[in-house]
């Protein structure tokens, strides 16, 4: 019951006007609301700020300051094992596995549409068919910056516009084609491995994403927007560098091509995961 009513809510609250209002209190420098805000977030949710550079919850100027707060030097340490592809950002998986018929699992009974997931491009699709696919749950105690799986150099990003349903289990097993749904930036990457995507998705009150190459990028006019980045405009990453950040939290999904890596055996839907931790291997370096 309580499922049914916390669905069906979702589908009658203006979404954009709430995530608007979200957005407003995230940014507000009233102090008083702004610092009691934080406090109780810190309190309802058990931030470790111990992690933090700025271990003071208060010290940042605005609640999204505080919710995208960088964290010390060598507190996620990033595997430097050949070949390995690391988790972009600390969370839990989701569903993992394989892309079967152009098609990607959200739960059990429910899929979506891999073309539908990267913006209706027929071509771009066709690289990940057949491939293999992860999607990082990230939840409001998290860390919320985004980095990079594996060493690659960007070579589009989408922003789809869409809905924006909460992205948390509940939600995941009853609203169909969420992922592909939902409001999302579509980042295309070139790695040693092939194309990669490493895709931001938006959801209820999330007030925006934002990419280190192109800053905030929703919300957008509801059109689909492709940027492609060719020469003179190259942004090259490493494994482990950031590469964007949610305020106020998301999902990230990750797609690579037909036999190109695979994912750890350790890993399965619910299992924890820790920015820079190994979760998957390149095919390449398993034959070698």
């Amino acid at each position: 019951m309580k499922e049914s009513l916390f669905i069906g809510f979702q589908y009658l609250v203006p979404q954009r006007f709430l995530s608007r209002a979200a957005g407003w209190l995230a940014n507000t420098r009233i102090k008083w609301i702004k610092n009691s805000f934080t406090r109780w977030f810190v309190d309802r949710y058990g931030i470790n700020m111990a992690e933090a550079i700025n271990s003071d919850p208060c010290a940042y100027p605005t609640f999204n300051d505080f919710f995208t707060r960088a964290l010390k030097p060598g507190v996620r340490p990033v595997c430097t094992t050949p070949g390995a592809v690391v988790s972009p950002a600390d969370g839990a998986i989701s569903q993992l596995g394989d892309i079967r018929h152009q098609r990607i699992l959200q739960a059990k009974g429910q899929d979506y549409s891999l073309l539908e997931l990267v913006g209706g491009d027929t071509a771009l699709a066709a690289e990940f068919s057949d491939g293999k696919f992860a999607v990082v749950y990230l939840s409001p105690r998290d860390y919320h910056r985004v980095h990079m799986p594996l060493a690659g150099k960007l070579r589009s990003m989408t922003h789809v516009p869409g809905d924006l349903f909460s992205v948390n289990d509940t939600t995941a097993a009853n609203v169909p084609r969420l992922f592909a749904r939902n409001e999302r930036a579509v980042c295309i990457f070139d790695t040693e491995a092939g194309p990669m995507a490493v895709i931001l998705v938006g959801a209820m009150i999330v007030a925006s994403i934002e990419t280190v190459w192109a800053g905030q990028i929703t919300p957008q006019p509801r059109t689909i927007k492709t940027i492609n980045y060719q020469q003179p405009e190259t942004f090259e990453y490493q494994a482990g560098d950031e590469i964007g950040r949610f305020k106020l939290g998301s999902t990230v999904v990750m797609l690579f091509g037909k036999e190109a890596m695979r994912w750890s055996d350790n890993l399965g839907a619910g299992s924890a995961v820790r920015m820079g931790t190994e979760i998957g291997q390149l095919a390449a370096d398993e034959d070698s």
